[in-house]
């Protein structure tokens, strides 16, 4: 019995989804328990797509300190915080440095969002 088995993480899931935090995966790996392996395998490369990095919105983030503010809120889909950081220079900075601080939840909430979706798009027509 191998540790998938068990209750582990699906080789499937980290071989595409190598770059994922262990709460993500955890959450990803919850999410399609019950499917079969073709099934993960497209997940995962539709989700892969969708995500973004932790690393890319802290970047697009700290761009806010320079004078580009709200365009990580842009790049999550937040349009109108995005609108809102750009014209008053993220909230004078302290949205700005709220949200470099707090990346870690804005960029999980994203991708919950995004397996989710993606979670939905594949599931129609499966029976439970």
């Amino acid at each position: 019995m191998n540790t998938y088995e068990t209750g582990g993480i699906n080789p499937t899931l980290l071989k595409f989804l190598y770059n994922t935090s262990p709460e993500e995966m955890i959450y990803v790996n919850t999410l399609t328990k019950n499917w079969t392996e073709q099934d993960i395998s497209q997940f995962a490369l539709i989700y892969n797509s969708k995500r973004k990095d932790r690393q890319t919105l802290l970047l697009c983030c700290l761009l806010g300190l320079v004078g580009f503010s709200g365009i990580h809120r842009f790049v999550i889909g937040q349009t109108g915080m995005g609108i809102l950081f750009f014209f008053t220079g993220g909230l004078c900075l302290v949205g700005t440095l709220v949200d470099a601080i707090n990346i870690n939840n804005l960029s999980m909430e994203f991708n919950k969002r995004m397996a989710n979706e993606t979670y939905a798009l594949l599931s129609v027509g499966k029976p439970y």
